[in-house]
């Protein structure tokens, strides 16, 4: 543990790496060419080279991709909603494709916050509630603890908010 900051010592950056923990706080939206794919029920449902990802202190990017890059008929409204204290209001979706459903795998911003407009209607997933999620050619390993989105390649570096003894970050 870092004595003046409550957080692990960042791990080391290698060449083509970044640090989850040089990302800001509050976060911020970027856009990225990098090719995204989303995979459900051995079908791939999702694909784009135009999505934004949202970098925040001690998290994996998450990644939020236009509508138009899912299939037709691959979203469906799903119960509930969450409050991200960045975003706004989230609601949920649930993800079909190859004959399966992945439920309440996708979320969305209908209006999000000042700072992130660029995400209204975009759609992220939870890597962990998929088949795979692909990121430039690169399988995505999903966010630990099962309640963040971070989408976790060997692009970035951590330790990473969301396991075990993690919460005070």
């Amino acid at each position: 543990m870092s004595p003046w900051s409550g957080h692990p010592a960042p791990d080391p950056v290698g060449p083509g790496q970044e640090s989850v923990w040089s990302y800001p706080r509050p976060p911020r939206v970027e856009p990225s060419r990098a090719s995204v794919e989303v995979w459900v029920g051995g079908e791939r449902i999702a694909l784009t080279t135009l999505s934004w990802r949202v970098l925040e202190t001690s998290h994996p990017p998450t990644y939020y991709l236009p509508r138009a890059a899912f299939v037709p008929g691959s979203l469906q409204r799903a119960e509930g909603t969450s409050y991200c204290e960045w975003k706004g209001f989230a609601s949920y979706l649930d993800l079909l494709g190859g004959g399966a459903v992945a439920q309440r795998a996708g979320w969305f911003y209908p209006e999000p916050t000042r700072g992130f407009e660029l995400l209204a209607g975009a759609v992220s997933v939870m890597p962990g509630l998929v088949d795979r999620c692909v990121v430039g050619g690169e399988v995505v390993r999903a966010q630990e603890g099962g309640f963040y989105g971070g989408w976790v390649t060997d692009r970035v570096v951590g330790p990473f908010k969301g396991g075990p003894g993690t919460h005070g970050w």
